[in-house]
């Protein structure tokens, strides 16, 4: 972590390598939000917690600046918790372990076999950076870190009215230098459940698993257009293309850990007659080379294994078996609509994020978005009409809304003028296909004027997570010339 210690602007970057050194995944993130604690009680700088556990600090105006507007720089504190195959990394005891990259587009800061947590550890950094440097020019300022946005937006959620003063509030969780977010996608997480009944092993059946790795993964939200495979689905194509010829038994199916990030690797346990093996195996191969081939320029990596494992006792009846792989295989994943408002923007996607076997049935989560309510409520009702098809269970939660855009938003014009006048070209106007808190931030606070800026984020919520060295000092400008240049009440 020493080599960080040479990057500028030196006070974020400081606080980068405090928040990797500090473990905060998902319902976490307490030790992390102790020490940000803590730091303020021996700065002097005012801080509470709300009901949920958002931590709010504030700082009075530099002088000569009590007559701006107060802004909330808002961060969360918990970080996507992923990790590379056979990766020994626990995120509730070990640190985060980042290291420069050179490339041929720069310089980055990435970490080794993790996640980085730049989403959204970068930004939380340069708020409190803000916070500890007294040279910084501002007007009345507050800095809200959210609990669990990764996870659900519980903090987002539970956010209450009249906590905070500030009338404008600059989101810093967005991850493409250059590009200002006034908007972005609504959220709803689906569960599917197949009852599964279990007979014996048919006599004389080996037991093997079938792993596909090597995957890239990602962001639901970010990466979803980019055409990176699911091994979810990936594995589910396999299976119900081939268990039947094969007379293949399902055992156990597992694939994922969380529903808004694509699925890296996935497997599956079944049971296989003797004099089938061979041709298992030649299919296996077959399906890896297949797949190489249609994935070529995205997963360079991927691979489709076969091993003997601990014999079982008990396999799927078949007819579980058989609607559980239909339903996988069906279940649509992906892109499901570009946006007509904003060209190039997808509108609605759906990841396949996890599936796990319990003791008596199969559970598939799912997270849907889109910048449109009927979309959602369209992807919503796909599934609920597969589920009635396969004999499963399908319930929802945890929706939250899109953020509006707002056009004439005055912060969204200060920030374009102001990047317009530190680099000398406009900005461009966006909406994110990822959840931003800020939707859940106008019910509160119904008045906010909000935006949301960032650095250049790479492969969020995957292992390759990566950010742009250059383009956090230009973020770090960027957010010091927008705090100097907000206009009086």
């Amino acid at each position: 972590m020493a080599s960080l210690h040479s990057l500028s602007p030196q006070g974020l970057w400081s606080w980068f390598e405090t928040i990797c050194s500090i473990p905060h995944p998902s319902k976490r993130e307490l030790a992390l939000r102790d020490h940000i604690q803590q730091w303020a009680e021996q700065q002097s700088i005012d801080h509470r917690l709300d009901r949920v556990g958002n931590l709010i600090l504030s700082k009075p105006a530099s002088p000569g600046m009590a007559d701006r507007k107060g802004v909330i720089l808002q961060a969360h504190l918990d970080m996507v918790p992923q990790k590379n195959a056979g990766t020994a990394h626990r995120f509730d005891r070990d640190p985060i372990r980042p290291y420069i990259v050179s490339e041929a587009d720069g310089d980055w800061v990435t970490a080794t076999d993790t996640t980085l947590g730049a989403d959204n550890g970068i930004g939380m950094a340069s708020a409190l950076a803000v916070l500890a440097d007294n040279t910084i020019e501002h007007g009345p300022l507050e800095v809200l870190l959210t609990i669990d946005e990764e996870a659900g937006m519980t903090g987002a959620f539970g956010l209450e009215a009249g906590l905070l003063q500030g009338e404008i509030l600059i989101n810093t969780d967005s991850e493409e230098e250059g590009e200002i977010y006034m908007g972005c996608a609504g959220g709803i997480d689906v569960q599917l459940e197949l009852p599964v009944t279990r007979e014996a092993l048919p006599a004389g059946y080996q037991t093997v698993e079938l792993a596909l790795t090597g995957l890239k993964g990602g962001h639901s939200g970010v990466d979803i257009h980019t055409g990176r495979g699911n091994a979810n689905k990936l594995l589910a194509r396999f299976l119900f293309g081939h268990a039947f010829e094969l007379g293949l038994r399902l055992i156990h199916l597992k694939g994922g850990s969380l529903r808004n990030a694509i699925t890296r690797e996935a497997y599956a346990t079944v049971a296989v007659a003797p004099e089938q093996r061979a041709e298992l195996e030649r299919l296996v191969s077959h399906y890896q080379g297949l797949l190489r081939g249609e994935l070529a320029a995205i997963e360079t990596e991927l691979c489709f294994t076969l091993s003997d494992v601990a014999a079982a006792e008990q396999v799927f009846e078949a007819e579980a078996q058989r609607r559980l792989l239909a339903l996988l295989h069906a279940a649509p994943h992906g892109v499901i609509r570009m946006s007509d408002a904003f060209p190039g923007v997808v509108e609605t996607s759906l990841n396949m994020g996890v599936v796990k076997t319990g003791s008596d049935s199969v559970q598939v989560l799912c997270l849907i978005r889109s910048t449109v309510d009927s979309g959602r409520a369209m992807v919503v009702n796909m599934l609920q009409a597969l589920a009635q098809l396969a004999g499963a269970h399908c319930s929802d939660s945890g929706a939250y809304p899109g953020w509006n855009p707002d056009p004439s938003s005055p912060i969204m014009a200060v920030v374009r003028e102001t990047y317009q006048g530190l680099f000398g070209s406009l900005p461009s106007i966006q909406v994110i296909h990822a959840g931003l808190e800020c939707g859940l931030f106008k019910e509160p606070y119904p008045a906010l004027d909000m935006v949301s800026i960032g650095p250049t984020i790479r492969f969020p919520h995957s292992p390759d997570e990566k950010v742009h060295i250059d383009s956090v000092a230009k973020y770090w400008q960027l957010l010091l010339a927008v705090l100097k240049a907000i206009p009086a009440r």
